[in-house]
């Protein structure tokens, strides 16, 4: 009886001791398997989740612009320093159409191009397409920029008179975003095209030739792109800065960890930049690890040394000590337009001190991605930059000969975001996040249940003999 006793006290422990055991070799193979999954289904190859994912942006991409108002505008065609007015938003549904020319190479990677398309949302805007308001003249300012020639100036100054055209005008959300044709410049006797806008031309063209890593041979690489409309460099600026880094942002490679930088390329403003860990978030019951593109992507390089090589304007940049502000004329066609983040956040006084009106504030004109760490998804981002044009005074043109300085002048701010619906969510969430909450419950349920197990049937082990030896000694 006593023999039966304590042997099964011993096979409870020895069964409890297996659990725990048993348990944490879960962990490494629980790991293994993950990996293993993820390895799989994170390639962009036809029939992964992945590949799903990438041919069409799983959640629906919103652009969202506001424009600048000019509150005082003869005073300023006079000098006089802007007082400007936010006007929006005005949300464009983007990115709705599937990725084309897809070819997969035998080098691992594949070339696609973006299609570029935009759709208005009335219900998701302040107002309608054909509202106006009084923003800088894209063409008047563009022309002495493109045409630096003391005669030619003359010339240009006797076309724009004609046209009654000025620095400023009143233009409509339509014809400032994606093209009008402009008066000035149709009284330019020679073959040009007569259309400017911010994103002209856009509707009916593609962004690429893009050429990514699939990730088939190394899952580190997936989605990192190899090369831009068959570049690797953008031929723009100096050493590291025209290199074209990291993948689209909209996914990383896999198991990302905190401590990494996050790279990724945008056309739009003609550079690769980065993220930096920032904070834990949860998105329809998915963790999320934030990323922000920090202030020192934008510094001078008095503060970040290796931006020096995005130095590129002495007039505005004195040198390239200014802050928050990125000369991008060299892939606009010599057109003078900077790129900020919106309302001049970051940027140093030289930058935002004749403009009057702003407000940058972190929280609303940061750029973030909140991607999930394990298949390296974004799920959800908001993208925020804003448009400038850099004005000049120009002597030999009415139309600039007032001004008193060089400054740059904002046109609009945008935030292209999108986030995970909810029937994505519930997809990825059975697919990927519970399964690895399972076996991470089940983890841990072995592990402690086992130890419970062990322990109380050692310390009831020990008890019983304890006793048992203690009855044969009061016989004896």
């Amino acid at each position: 009886m006593g023999c039966s006793r304590n042997c099964g006290l011993l096979a409870g422990a020895i069964i409890g001791a297996l659990l725990a055991i048993f348990g944490g070799a879960l962990i490494p193979l629980g790991d293994y398997f993950i990996d293993k999954t993820i390895r799989k289904q994170d390639v962009i190859e036809n029939g992964t989740i992945a590949y799903d994912n990438w041919i069409i942006p799983g959640s629906p991409v919103y652009r969202q612009f506001w424009f600048y108002d000019v509150q005082n505008p003869t005073e300023v065609m006079n000098g006089s320093r802007p007082i400007l007015k936010q006007i929006g938003p005005y949300t464009y549904r983007m990115r709705y159409l599937p990725k084309e020319n897809i070819t997969q190479h035998p080098d691992y990677t594949v070339s696609y191009m973006l299609p570029n398309i935009a759709r208005f949302e009335p219900d998701m805007s302040v107002g309608a397409e054909n509202d106006t308001f009084t923003c800088i003249n894209l063409a008047v300012v563009a022309a002495p920029a493109l045409y630096q020639n003391a005669f030619v100036q003359i010339l240009l100054n006797t076309w724009i008179k004609s046209s009654k055209s000025y620095m400023l005008q009143t233009r409509s959300v339509k014809d400032i975003l994606w093209g009008y044709e402009d008066p000035f410049l149709k009284k330019v006797p020679y073959p040009m095209d007569r259309k400017i806008g911010v994103f002209y031309p856009y509707n009916g063209t593609s962004d690429g030739q893009y050429r990514v890593f699939n990730g088939k041979d190394d899952i580190s690489k997936t989605g990192i792109i190899q090369s831009y409309k068959n570049k690797s460099t953008l031929s723009i600026w100096d050493g590291q800065c025209d290199m074209v880094n990291g993948t689209d942002g909209a996914s990383f490679p896999p198991f990302v960890k905190k401590d990494r930088i996050l790279r990724f390329f945008s056309s739009d403003i003609c550079r690769s930049i980065y993220g930096i860990f920032d904070s834990e978030q949860i998105v329809k019951e998915i963790p999320l690890y934030r990323f922000t593109v920090p202030r020192a992507a934008f510094a001078s390089p008095l503060e970040t040394p290796e931006n020096v090589c995005f130095c590129t304007e002495t007039v505005l940049s004195k040198n390239c000590t200014a802050s928050g502000a990125l000369d991008i004329s060299a892939c606009k066609e010599g057109k003078p337009v900077y790129i900020t983040l919106p309302h001049f956040l970051y940027a140093s006084d030289d930058v935002s001190e004749d403009i009057e009106g702003l407000s940058p504030n972190k929280d609303e004109h940061e750029t973030f991605l909140d991607v999930e760490p394990t298949t390296g998804f974004t799920l959800r981002f908001a993208k925020k930059l804003q448009i400038n044009i850099l004005v000049k005074p120009v002597s030999k043109i009415d139309a600039l000969s007032k001004l008193t300085k060089s400054y740059i002048f904002p046109v609009l701010w945008l935030n292209e975001t999108a986030i995970i619906d909810d029937e994505k969510a519930t997809m990825f969430r059975s697919k990927v996040i519970t399964p690895i909450k399972l076996l991470n419950l089940l983890q841990v349920v072995l592990i402690v249940v086992g130890s419970v197990m062990f322990l109380v049937f050692m310390v009831s082990y020990f008890i019983c003999r304890s006793k048992k030896l203690s009855d044969k000694g009061v016989y004896m």
